[in-house]
C-alpha cells in the first residue's frame, strides 16, 4: 500500500534533535488516539530511561481527534532525541494499522512498539534491544506471563478474565506460530526491521503482535518479563466493538490459507440454511406458494452467506470491486448453483447409474467446490495496491 505524506515542521526546531542526524539504534513507535494527557509523562520517562549510548528516535502515529499532535510537538522540544508525528486522516486498520505505518517510517535497526498511556515502562526498552542482540533474535516480546512479569495494571477482574480468555484462544488457534510466545496479546515488543515486511501485514484492531507473529514471524523469538503498569491518565480504549474486531481478526488469520478458507466457506454455507428455512416458513405462512417462496427464501440465505463471507473470509480483498458488483456476482453464482445441481444429479443417476441419494451428495460437493473457486476468482480477485491513505507527517 502506498501512502501520501504532507511534510510540515514544528514552529521551533529542536537543536539537540538536529545533532542526531544519523538514524538511531532504536525507533520507538507509539500509536496514539486521544492520549494528550499522557504524552509529556511518556516522553519524560523515555528521556530518563534510554541511555545516551543507545541513540533513539520516537515516532508517534496519531489517529486522535483532540490536540494530541500539538501536545507532542510542544513536549518534543525538551527531548534529546528526534520526535516525529504521523497524523493519519484515515485510521485504516486501527491501532495495528498505525503500528505498521510507524514501522514503514522507522529508520533504525530495531523497532520497539509500545502504548502511549504509560502502561508499558520505557525503562525496559534498552533491555528489549540488548536481549535481541545477545540472543540473535528477530523478535523480543515483553511478557506479563513469565517469571518476573505481572498484569497488575489491568483494571478489574473483567479485563483480567478477557485477557486470559483471549490469550488462551489465540494460543489454541495458532499453537505452532505462537510457540515460545507466552503473551501474544502484548502490545510491547521489539523487532528487527529486517525481520518483518510491513506490506504482508493486514492489521485489524489493536493486537498487532498477533498479526505479526502469524503472518511474518521471525525464526527466533525471545521474551523478557515486564510488569503492566497503571494507566497514567485517561481511560482505556478497550470496548465491545474492539472485542468484535479482535474476533474478526482471529477468523481472518485462521482462514488465510485456501484450505482453511474453503472449510470456513462450507460452514458459512451450512449456516445459511437457517435464514432460508425461516424465510420459507414466513412466506408460506403468509399464503405464498412454496415454489416462489423457496426462490425468495433462498435469497435470504444468499444474503446471510454474503455478509459473513465479506466480513470473515475476504475482508482484505473487498477493495478490488465495488460492493454492488460483488453482491451481483455472488448472487449470480449462488443461484446458478441451484440450476446446475439438478442436471448434475440427472447425469450421475442416468449416465453413471448412481442412486438418488449418493448422486445428490456428489452434486452438492461438486457445486460447492465450483462455488468456492468461482467466488474467489470472480468476486474476490487478489487485492490491488491502493493509494488511498493520506497521512500528515510532522517532524517535531
Amino acid at each position: 500500500m502506498s501512502h501520501d505524506y504532507t511534510e510540515y515542521s514544528a514552529p521551533v526546531p529542536d537543536l539537540r534533535a538536529a545533532e542526531l542526524a544519523e538514524p538511531g539504534a532504536v525507533t520507538i513507535v507509539v500509536p496514539t488516539f486521544n492520549e494528550s494527557a499522557n504524552i509529556r509523562q511518556l516522553l519524560r520517562q523515555i528521556t530518563e530511561s534510554v541511555p545516551s549510548r543507545l541513540p533513539c528516535e520516537v515516532v508517534f502515529v496519531d489517529d486522535s481527534t483532540d490536540d494530541t499532535p500539538e501536545v507532542i510537538r510542544d513536549a518534543a522540544r525538551d527531548c534529546p532525541f528526534p520526535v516525529t508525528v504521523l497524523h493519519r486522516q484515515e485510521p485504516v486498520g486501527g491501532l495495528g494499522g498505525a503500528v505498521v505505518e510507524g514501522m514503514r517510517a522507522a529508520g533504525s535497526d530495531w523497532i520497539v512498539v509500545m502504548d502511549g498511556d504509560c502502561q508499558h515502562p520505557p525503562s525496559l526498552v534498552p533491555e528489549l534491544v540488548a536481549t535481541g542482540e545477545r540472543a540473535g533474535a528477530g523478535l523480543v516480546v515483553a511478557s506479563r506471563y513469565i517469571k518476573g512479569g505481572s498484569r497488575a495494571g489491568l483494571a478489574g477482574s473483567y479485563r483480567v478474565a478477557v485477557s486470559r480468555g483471549a490469550t488462551w484462544l489465540t494460543k489454541s488457534l495458532f499453537p505452532r506460530r505462537l510457540h515460545g510466545i507466552s503473551d501474544p496479546m502484548s502490545g510491547f515488543f521489539a523487532i528487527r526491521r529486517s525481520a518483518v515486511t510491513a506490506d504482508v501485514l493486514k492489521p485489524l484492531g489493536y493486537k498487532i503482535l498477533l498479526e505479526l507473529a502469524v503472518r511474518s514471524r521471525p525464526r527466533k523469538v525471545s521474551e523478557v518479563p515486564f510488569v503492566f503498569q497503571d494507566r497514567f491518565a485517561g481511560e482505556s480504549k478497550s470496548s465491545a466493538r474492539e472485542g468484535l474486531r479482535f474476533l474478526r481478526h482471529l477468523v481472518g488469520l485462521r482462514t488465510a490459507s485456501p484450505a482453511a478458507r474453503m472449510v470456513g466457506f462450507g460452514l458459512i454455507g451450512l449456516s445459511g440454511f437457517l435464514p432460508n428455512l425461516l424465510g420459507l416458513y414466513a412466506l408460506t405462512a403468509a399464503g405464498m406458494h412454496y415454489v416462489p417462496a423457496e426462490i425468495l427464501a433462498n435469497q435470504f440465505g444468499v444474503a446471510w452467506n454474503f455478509y459473513l463471507i465479506e466480513h470473515l473470509l475476504f475482508r482484505d480483498r473487498r477493495a478490488h470491486r465495488r460492493w454492488w458488483d460483488r453482491v451481483g456476482r455472488f448472487a449470480l453464482l449462488a443461484n446458478a448453483d441451484l440450476l446446475l445441481r439438478i442436471p448434475l444429479i440427472a447425469l450421475f443417476v442416468h449416465r453413471f447409474g448412481m442412486g438418488a441419494l449418493s448422486a445428490t451428495a456428489l452434486a452438492l460437493a461438486t457445486t460447492f467446490v465450483l462455488r468456492f473457486v468461482g467466488t474467489e476468482a470472480l468476486v474476490y480477485l487478489p487485492r490491488r495496491r491502493l493509494r488511498g491513505s493520506r497521512t500528515a507527517r510532522s517532524s517535531a
